[in-house]
């Protein structure tokens, strides 16, 4: 039987092992591991065997090897890892795609009962129906301003409740009434906290982007270089062709204003000078098109016409 380590032997061990894996791995999910129990963090292990390991621990061991590491190598980026050691927390480190990871964590949710003295993570909602309880327990039902009524020899909730708000902390009442109607209302899991990609550290809602996303953030950032671009007449490619019409519409202008002139002033110049031009213009063009349709819908007509017989095709004459 191999004889136990010591204290000191186990942190040894632990910086060994939380350097080893800073070396491998460049991509590593914090997460936050508050009410996950062991069973349920080792089917989680099971889940991401292959290309990820989970390493928890004690903050400040987890912080001091992440210094000695920093020091040993000279790589001051892992240091950006330090901050987000707070709280319950451990780490995820991974080869694969950071959002299919986090995915597969997510899944291992389990449900949870609402313990006396913890605090709700959403709202609980009880919802009317039958309880199967028997009316001897309509009093506790009273105290907790829940409307009943007894249908069929057992307690039946007319409307739903909001027997818990999100913050608030459950109560011995609201507890023993989730146990006796069976609702757990809570579950639990390894929550992603941020993410450390090669040195730099995002939130988790950046692995929900589509590109669809990412394209609509781009053109909304080239929106706002053009627009600071125009408003301090710096010239950029975003704003290029807007300052070239901005620029031509100024030459027109100056045209239409003095005797100088090109070939696009001139035309503008003659509707100008003659409105009139450019109304009949305006009204022949739709008419033209509107026109022939017409006309052929009319020549459509003639053919389909049968020719009017003669007295002579139908063989014999009226004075005959």
């Amino acid at each position: 039987m191999a004889p136990k380590q010591t204290k000191a032997e186990k942190k040894i061990a632990y910086d060994g092992k939380l350097c080893q894996l800073l070396e491998e791995y460049g991509q590593i999910l914090v997460v936050n591991a508050d009410n996950v129990g062991s069973k349920q963090l080792q089917n989680i292990r099971k889940g991401l065997r292959g290309d990820s390991v989970v390493l928890m621990g004690k903050n400040t061991m987890m912080k001091r090897s992440v210094r000695m590491h920093a020091e040993k190598t000279g790589n001051n980026v892992y240091l950006s890892l330090i901050p987000l050691l707070v709280g319950n927390v451990g780490l995820i480190f991974t080869k694969g795609d950071l959002k299919e990871v986090s995915e597969e964590v997510a899944k291992y949710k389990v449900g949870a009962p609402a313990r006396v003295g913890l605090v709700a993570p959403i709202d609980v909602v009880v919802p009317p129906g039958n309880t199967g309880l028997d009316p001897s327990q309509t009093s506790f039902f009273q105290v907790l301003n829940i409307p009943t009524k007894i249908n069929k020899g057992t307690v039946e909730i007319i409307t739903p409740v909001e027997l818990i708000r999100k913050g608030e902390k459950v109560g011995s009442s609201e507890a023993a009434l989730l146990a006796k109607l069976g609702i757990r209302p809570f579950s639990y899991g390894l929550v992603v906290l941020s993410v450390y990609d090669n040195g730099s550290v995002f939130s988790p809602e950046v692995l929900d982007l589509t590109e669809d996303d990412l394209l609509e953030k781009f053109a909304a950032g080239v929106s706002m270089v053009t627009s600071l671009s125009l408003a301090i007449s710096y010239p950029t490619l975003a704003a290029a062709p807007h300052m070239f019409v901005n620029a031509y519409k100024n030459v027109l202008a100056v045209a239409v204003e003095t005797d100088y002139s090109f070939p696009e002033a001139d035309k503008v110049k003659e509707y100008l000078k003659d409105p009139s031009k450019f109304a009949v213009a305006a009204v022949a063009a739709p008419a033209a098109a509107s026109g022939a349709p017409a006309a052929a819908a009319k020549e459509e007509e003639k053919k389909e016409e049968p020719a009017e017989e003669s007295d002579d095709d139908m063989g014999f004459s009226l004075f005959d």
